[in-house]
């Protein structure tokens, strides 16, 4: 299992956070997903057979933010 997390350029709302989360949340591969709006960070888990970091960085820049750092 592998695990990354993305910051995003933005102060979330709450409603950010779900929409970022929903996102996530339908990557394939994903087994675990969360956001912070505290650090306007989200964190997941997932199987790298099945998905890359960059599916989940491209899956919240597709619901409209900008990503600051990956990890």
């Amino acid at each position: 299992m592998e695990s990354g997390v993305l910051k995003v350029n933005s102060k979330l709302s709450e409603q950010d956070a779900e929409k970022i989360l929903d996102a996530l949340n339908h990557v394939w591969g994903v087994s675990d997903a969360e956001v912070s709006v505290d650090r306007a960070e989200a964190s997941f888990k997932y199987n790298k057979k099945m998905a890359s970091a960059q599916d989940f960085a491209q899956a919240v820049i597709d619901a409209g933010f900008t990503i600051t750092e990956q990890k």
